[in-house]
């Protein structure tokens, strides 16, 4: 029997399935704070840093993750959210490396919430700035349950035992090679201006999954890239002098795809930006998304090229 397909291509452009994303961009309001949180409780190592602005990757090669820019003073998130950033998630390697990891946080006395998503286990963590982090392993595809003709997902107590065995006793040792930005989740305030921007004007699928206030998108049949949800629909917008997501990076295979994601936006009624070999377009909510080809490198400076999302939350 076929398998049974779970997500919905847009109406027009379609983003490869060979997509990936590249590391989140971050402001936050203590770099020296924040590097020493996301190397001894996450596990990433400093690959650079210059004046107010540091990498954080991989050990043993030279993958990046984070990259950390200071806003002294930066407000941390309040307890309701703001739209924007809901957590980025770390998509470890295999499943020893996420019970390695749980080990290290019992170990740290680290505070983690934990669930079972049935596509993957996942555990989540708050940053010194409110900023949200999933750490999580998938389970492999052939393994992802189906309602029907949509994805059945879940959020079930975790079999920590079970994980902490998978281990085999190695110690954590760092956020291993291999280990990537899985997906984004974004706190919105409408879904349908979600759909605009990320489906019709990105290019993303569109996740049949069926959860309540959300909507998951992907490319080439993942679980989600991305995840939006209006939980926090009354939440103010994360404005330039909060800690907030400022980027998060979209990479495709080649340079005709990233125009094609630009021609795709512009033709939906977006502003976009043209950095060298990269798009960059912001969303309802003020957080940017920027298209390269291939290992195309971030620059500094279009972020704040884009205009500051709008003092309302729609």
């Amino acid at each position: 029997m076929p398998e049974l397909p779970f997500t919905a291509p847009p109406r027009g452009f379609r983003l490869p399935d060979a997509t990936r994303l590249g590391p989140v961009l971050l402001q936050v309001a203590d770099l020296d704070r924040s590097i020493a949180y996301y190397e001894r409780v996450v596990g990433l190592r400093t690959l650079t840093r210059a004046g107010a602005r540091a990498t954080l990757g991989t050990h043993g090669d030279p993958s990046e993750i984070v990259e950390l820019e200071e806003m002294p003073g930066a407000n941390p998130v309040p307890r309701r959210g703001r739209l924007g950033l809901y957590h980025f998630a770390i998509l470890l390697p295999d499943r020893p490396a996420l019970g390695r990891f749980v080990t290290h946080l019992a170990d740290l006395g680290e505070y983690a919430g934990m669930s079972d998503h049935l596509v993957s286990e996942a555990v989540y963590l708050t940053d010194p700035d409110g900023l949200g982090i999933e750490v999580y392993a998938d389970r492999p595809r052939s393994a992802w349950p189906r309602n029907g003709q949509a994805l059945a997902m879940a959020t079930d107590p975790i079999d920590l035992a079970a994980l902490r065995r998978a281990a085999a006793g190695e110690p954590w040792t760092g956020v291993p090679p291999g280990a990537t930005i899985g997906h984004v989740h974004l706190f919105v305030a409408d879904l349908a201006l979600a759909a605009a921007f990320f489906h019709h004007g990105l290019g993303l699928d569109r996740v049949l999954l069926g959860l309540p206030g959300a909507l998951f998108l992907s490319a080439g049949g993942y679980h989600h890239h991305l995840g939006t949800n209006t939980w926090a629909a009354e939440a103010p917008t994360a404005r330039q002098g909060d800690a907030r997501l400022l980027e998060w990076r979209v990479r495709v295979p080649t340079h005709s795809d990233v125009q094609a994601a630009g021609r795709s936006l512009e033709a939906a009624g977006y502003a976009i930006v043209r950095d060298g070999a990269t798009v960059v377009a912001a969303d309802p909510w003020g957080t940017a998304v920027r298209i390269s080809g291939g290992t195309s490198a971030a620059s500094n400076s279009t972020v704040n090229a884009l205009p500051d999302p709008a003092t309302d939350s729609t």
